[in-house]
Formats: C-alpha cells, sequence, structure tokens
C-alpha cells in the first residue's frame, strides 16, 4: 500500500514546459517506509501505555471495589457506590473548593507577577542577565526544598525573616502557616511558578514585532495605549498558555502542602492529591481513594481539554489573520 504526497515544483516550472508556474508532482510512500519513520516513536509510546494507562485502568477496576486493608476478607464489588460516597463526602466537596482557589489564585497571581517582571526584562539595562538568572532561580529549586524554606526560613514564629521585616510595624510572633494555611501554600506555589510564566511572556514579548511598536510610537500611542492595544492582545495566546500548563501542574500538588501544612487544620489546607493519599494510604480505603482519583482525572481532562481548544482557536485566528 502506498501514500501519494502532492508537493510543489520551484518557481521557474511551468505546466509541461519546465518553467513557470507551480506544477504539482507525486511522490509515493510505502508502508514500510512509513513505519519506519514511526519505527522510533513507538519504545516512547509503549512506555507512555505502561506507566500510565495500565495503572489508570487498575484505577478504574478498583473504583469498583468496597476494599478496606485493615479488614481482611472485605473486598468485594461495589459497582458505583464508592462514587456515590464520594460525592456524599462534604470533606471531599471541600478540598475539591480548597483544589480549586489554590490553583486560581496561584495561576492568577503567578501570571500577575510573571507580566511585570517581563516587562521590567524585556528593556536593557545593566545586569540583566544577571538579574534573569536570580529571578529564575526559584523554578529550579526542587518543591520539597523550596516548601521546606518557606515553611521554616520565611514563615518560623520565632525566627522568621517574615516577622523580622514586619517587625518594626508591630507585627509580633505570628504563626503564618498555623493561622493562614492555605494562603501559605500558596504563597510558596507563586514563588515557584511566577519564574515559568515571566520566561514564557517574556519569549512572547521577545517575538513581538518591533516595527508595529515603532509605528505606534509614531503615531502617537502612549505606553499605556501600546501595551493596551498591542502588548497585550499579543500575549494572549502566551498567557492561555502558561495558565493552562500552570493549572494542570498544579492539580498534581503535593509535596507544598505535605510538607508545610499536612493538609491541617483539618482539611482547611488539603487538596485532592493529599486528600486521596490520606484516605488510600491513613485510612486505608483503596476502594474510595481509587474513585477520588478517577474523578479528578476526569474533572481534569475535560477542563484541560477546553482550555486546550480555546488555545488552539486563539492560535490558528492569528495565524489566519497574518
Amino acid at each position: 500500500m502506498t501514500a501519494t504526497v502532492s508537493t510543489p515544483a520551484g518557481p521557474d516550472t511551468e505546466p509541461g514546459t519546465g518553467s513557470g508556474s507551480f506544477t504539482p508532482t507525486k511522490r509515493t510512500i510505502s508502508r514500510a517506509e512509513g513505519w519506519r519513520r514511526r519505527g522510533p516513536l513507538l519504545p516512547a509510546l509503549v512506555f507512555s501505555i505502561v506507566v500510565t494507562q495500565i495503572p489508570f485502568l487498575f484505577t478504574l477496576y478498583y473504583s469498583t471495589q468496597s476494599w478496606n486493608l485493615v479488614r481482611p476478607g472485605s473486598r468485594k464489588f461495589n459497582g458505583l457506590g464508592n462514587y456515590a460516597d464520594v460525592f456524599r463526602d462534604s470533606q471531599f466537596r471541600e478540598v475539591a473548593f480548597n483544589t480549586v482557589v489554590m490553583i486560581a489564585g496561584t495561576v492568577i497571581i503567578s501570571v500577575f507577577l510573571g507580566l511585570l517582571l517581563a516587562l521590567l526584562l524585556d528593556r536593557k539595562f545593566f545586569g540583566r542577565g544577571i538579574v534573569r538568572t536570580l529571578l529564575i532561580t526559584p523554578f529550579l529549586i526542587t518543591p520539597v526544598a523550596g516548601a521546606l524554606i518557606w515553611k521554616t526560613t520565611m514563615f518560623d514564629p520565632v525566627f522568621g525573616l517574615i516577622n523580622f521585616v514586619l517587625s518594626p510595624f508591630g507585627v509580633g510572633q505570628v504563626d503564618w502557616v498555623s493561622r493562614f494555611p492555605l494562603a501559605s501554600v500558596m504563597t510558596d506555589l507563586v514563588w515557584q511558578w511566577t519564574p515559568f510564566m515571566m520566561l514564557l511572556i517574556l519569549a512572547g514579548l521577545q517575538s513581538m514585532p518591533k516595527d508595529i511598536a515603532e509605528a505606534a510610537r509614531v503615531d502617537g500611542a502612549g505606553p499605556v495605549k501600546l501595551f493596551r492595544e498591542l502588548t497585550l492582545p499579543h500575549l494572549r495566546r502566551f498567557i492561555e498558555l502558561g495558565t493552562v500548563l500552570g493549572a494542570v501542574y498544579l492539580v498534581n500538588t503535593f509535596d507544598a502542602v505535605y510538607m508545610m501544612t499536612s493538609g491541617g487544620p483539618g482539611v482547611a489546607s488539603s487538596n485532592l492529591p493529599y486528600y486521596i493519599y490520606q484516605r488510600a494510604f491513613l485510612g486505608f480505603d483503596v476502594g474510595q481513594a481509587a474513585a477520588m482519583g478517577v474523578i479528578t482525572v476526569i474533572a481534569t481532562i475535560i477542563v484541560s481539554a477546553v482550555a486546550l481548544r480555546l488555545i488552539f482557536k486563539s492560535f490558528s485566528g492569528n495565524e489566519e489573520a497574518a
């Protein structure tokens, strides 16, 4: 079996004469050649299926089982009972709300700060390379180390730098992690994700045609109008892409919650991954934990699919306008 691909001839080729306009020529690709091209990708595909899809199938199976590890012989088929129990769980609803707040707050603040820093780094000044490297550093630190830094160095009620800086303003020994657990975790996540947003938006700024901005300045456009009418529309797709990537990754946040607050007090700072971990490895309820995992995955897929569809429409719309 072969496939035919039409390719344009050179600009000096005429139909039937060898010079002039474009002439489509046919190039055949055999099935063996097609598989030879796809062959190098097969190990990655097999690896992805083994480490992602097979465990997910097992999770689907366990979600239909009533199985508690501390009760031997309790494993039995439960159908959709686990899913019904999950939706009746008030703590699960509270944790889901915490997850949405954590993701939305972290992404919005990170994008805003990343935009400000990208606008700063887009200008030429002495030491810009050093400043850029320092601003990228938080994204290169492992999440566990970053969480420990904020918990012990920044938020410590006795030796923390936050209390030391705020002490001249009358702030005493405030235990920030205990009083504001969700905000403390979000602060660590914002600190880690702002450099990523900054790099993405900075790439968008540097891809912006300079002649258009110069023409707008010649026509009398001020900095605010130039940013609102030209810069921000150009950066829209980069901001949307950073928002989707950040949200998809932040859904899986576990280390910051575990290291800083352990989900407490109660479930005030717990998110879905940590709550699933608690239900599976502390409550030993494998069936309900698997059901929660399936619900989280399905919700993430739906949100990501809608967001990516909007982004692709934005990219295709910009290409057609160009």
